[in-house]
């Protein structure tokens, strides 16, 4: 695995043009890491290989198991990424002392350490979990807890926990629904997904304050369905009143800017 997986990273990483320094900082590890990888001396994490294989376009398989120099760029370049899940996908998780899965909690100070340690047992290890034995979550799926922060899903407070359902295979994403995405560049964000037949995704607010934004399918690293949200915030009923306010003129103001253009033109 040493020698195969040094090859391949070298290749790779000169075939995009990357020193040993610069593909350290796009994966978050020291620069004498990469050079040890690259030589066999040292055999990276399982986090640290998929977020490889991540950047790289390709599957765990490929990456540690066959030498892409051979056979040209990988069979998971970003046209052709295992969207559907067929692939192995790694997802750590805990469990209690009768082996029932428990709900890892996010907080959204562990949010940048998510990039990279999302995969990573460790990692998990040292965030906090809880049980919710509740019949809206079944026993035959991966949960987890993001907290979120900003008022950019509003009426949904800042602060609070979002009870997610990991996703396997990104061909189900319903749209309209909410979602907890994890990508490489932007790390989680908690919107709603319209994805298009481009494998094009629309990310939205529910604040009207927030401008939508588009993201490519492959750029996701993990995906969860959110079902529901914990939250400590109670909310006032004059707060509430100010929030169905502020969007009702949100919108009056967006109809009086396309009549006045209508009229113009």
């Amino acid at each position: 695995m040493k020698n195969i997986l040094g090859n391949n990273l070298k290749y790779l990483r000169r075939s995009k043009g990357l020193t040993q320094d610069q593909l350290a900082d796009k994966i978050g590890v020291n620069r004498a890491m990469i050079g040890s990888y690259e030589e066999g001396r040292a055999t990276p994490r399982l986090s640290v290989i998929q977020t490889l294989a991540h950047y790289f376009g390709c599957s765990l398989d490929e990456l540690i198991g066959r030498d892409v120099s051979s056979g040209g760029s990988p069979s998971g370049s970003a046209s052709a990424k295992d969207i559907a899940g067929k692939n192995l996908r790694i997802i750590s998780t805990l469990v209690d002392r009768d082996d029932k899965e428990l709900i890892t909690l996010v907080p959204a100070k562990a949010s940048a350490g998510y990039l990279n340690g999302y995969a990573d047992p460790d990692f998990i290890e040292t965030l906090p979990r809880l049980a919710l034995p509740l019949p809206e979550l079944g026993n035959e799926r991966t949960y987890r807890a993001f907290q979120i922060s900003g008022d950019s899903m509003e009426p949904i407070p800042s602060g609070s926990y979002i009870i997610c359902e990991y996703v396997q295979n990104w061909h189900e994403i319903q749209s309209g629904k909410a979602y907890v995405v994890l990508t490489h560049d932007d790390g989680l964000v908690f919107k709603r997904l319209f994805p298009d037949a481009n494998g094009e995704l629309l990310l939205k607010s529910d604040n009207p304050l927030y401008h939508p934004y588009a993201l490519n399918i492959n750029t996701i690293t993990e995906l969860w369905k959110a079902l529901g949200y914990l939250c400590f915030n109670l909310p006032q009923p004059d707060e509430v009143s100010l929030n169905k306010l502020s969007s009702v003129v949100f919108e009056m103001k967006k109809e009086l800017e396309e009549l006045k253009k209508n009229k113009m033109g």
